[in-house]
């Protein structure tokens, strides 16, 4: 375990990639086959997508709040909506909506507070995912989840969470990574994807009280975590002892989700949201909400394993 004192100097500088400005900007992720990325703006019920290589991005809208998403091996999208996860087909849909196939799984009907938030394909192909407690007075009611299409939904023995963020799986698949994000902790525990079981639930990171909260997360090619820190305007990456191994500052103050991508997939890209800034930040860094860059950084990511719809 690590605390966060004695924090390095910032070794790389994020500079703007797309200046898209979302309120809240989430759930990045590289599509290989297509090199783009796409990400949600979860306030806006938008999703986007740049392609890096020529410098295009478009946008939809969506049917409700997009926490996070993962890339199918057929092509389509599996979206993880505000209250069910339903699969979209990005090559059909004209004109500003997201064409929607079809819903696959309602999830939490019975807590209406809560909304699908972080989520992230395990290494065989299932879809992880955790929702949020959105009431004022943030009991953990959340839950986390695996979906798969032979067993459909199948709720983690994690315990409730109030802010469900930083699910990732390390390259073997047998460890996952998770957080609430107001605990101010990154945990880790035992994964087994066949069966959805979790085992020796504990802490991988602490974060000081005057530090960020934990964001969205990911496991590069060395087995090393990389976290976004919400309202701390940057990026930590992690040993798998938990030692703090370099940082990446942005311009943004609210970092909220990262991913590698670019053809050699050593670029990191990074979200961020304008939520929680006052009128003097955002005329300070008018551009935060937008995706941020840090290119070329000698560590390479690994691609997230599609979910097999099919």
């Amino acid at each position: 375990m690590s605390a966060l004192g004695g924090l390095p100097t910032p070794v790389a500088m994020a500079v703007l990639a797309v200046d898209s400005r979302c309120t809240l900007g989430e759930g990045i992720v590289w599509w290989a086959a297509r090199e783009a990325l796409l990400w949600t703006d979860i306030q806006s019920s938008r999703l986007w997508l740049h392609t890096p290589g020529d410098s295009v991005t478009r946008s939809w809208a969506l049917p409700d709040r997009l926490g996070s998403m993962a890339i199918c091996t057929s092509g389509a999208l599996l979206l993880g909506l505000a209250k069910g996860l339903c699969f979209a087909d990005l090559d059909a849909s004209t004109g500003d909506d997201l064409y929607v196939t079809g819903a696959a799984t309602a999830v939490d009907p019975d807590v209406p507070t809560t909304r699908v938030n972080d989520g992230r394909t395990d290494r065989a192909g299932n879809f992880v995912f955790g929702t949020m407690n959105e009431d004022e007075r943030e009991a953990p009611l959340g839950s986390f989840y695996q979906y798969s299409a032979t067993f459909g939904l199948r709720r983690l023995n994690l315990g409730g969470v109030h802010i469900a963020n930083s699910i990732c799986f390390s390259l073997d698949g047998r460890t996952m990574y998770f957080c609430d994000s107001n605990s101010r902790r990154i945990m880790r525990c035992d994964y087994d994807a066949a069966s959805a079981g979790v085992a020796n639930v504990r802490e991988f990171v602490a974060f000081g009280p005057q530090q960020g909260k934990p964001d969205g997360s990911i496991v590069d090619s060395d087995d090393c975590l990389w976290n976004a820190e919400w309202s701390a305007a940057r990026v930590r990456r992690y040993t798998i002892d938990g030692r703090i191994e370099r940082s990446i500052a942005l311009p943004a103050r609210n970092p909220t989700c990262v991913v590698f991508g670019g053809a050699e997939m050593d670029d990191l890209f990074i979200t961020s949201a304008r939520q929680e800034m006052t009128p003097e930040e955002l005329a300070h860094t008018p551009d935060a909400g937008s995706v941020y860059r840090c290119a070329h950084l000698g560590i390479h990511g690994v691609p997230d394993a599609l979910f097999k719809d099919s």
